[in-house]
């Protein structure tokens, strides 16, 4: 069954990892599909952060649009599928990174993955997609 809009984008604020999918730009290849970390809240856009020069961050800049993918198989099956264009791709903050660390790691690790990821990643970006279309479901609700 299909998720009403308040479902769904409440699921999607949920700190799931993704799958992010966009085109390679790579005659001959499938969409380059990746896990990802996320940032949304319900009504608002997405945004990720990635390597300037990465695959992925060149990938999105060509094609100017991605989609994220986010699912669990407790205590149903229930998936959250979004695809829209890049709105904004921005140099990356240290604030940004502490955030989106947060969400994903536990509180006494985020000030020595900031430490790290500051050192080692390189040159970060934001890049933020405005929600445009959606598919979902829940495969065990009632």
């Amino acid at each position: 069954m299909a998720l009403t809009r308040d479902e769904r984008e409440q699921f999607l604020a949920e700190p799931h990892v993704a799958a992010l999918a966009v085109d390679s730009g790579e005659e001959g290849r499938a969409p380059l599909t990746v896990p990802i970390w996320y940032q949304y809240e319900p009504g608002g856009d997405i945004w990720i952060m990635t390597g300037r020069n990465s695959r992925k961050g060149r990938s999105i800049a060509g094609a100017g649009r991605f989609s994220l993918m986010v699912d669990r198989v407790e205590p149903t099956v229930r998936y959250v599928s979004v695809e829209g264009p890049v709105v904004s791709t921005l140099p990356a903050t240290r604030e940004q990174l502490v955030e989106i660390s947060s969400r994903y790691l536990p509180a006494e690790t985020v000030d020595a993955y900031v430490d790290l990821a500051s050192k080692e990643h390189g040159e970060q970006v934001v890049i933020h997609m405005r929600p445009q279309r959606w598919l979902s479901s829940d495969l065990g609700a009632s």
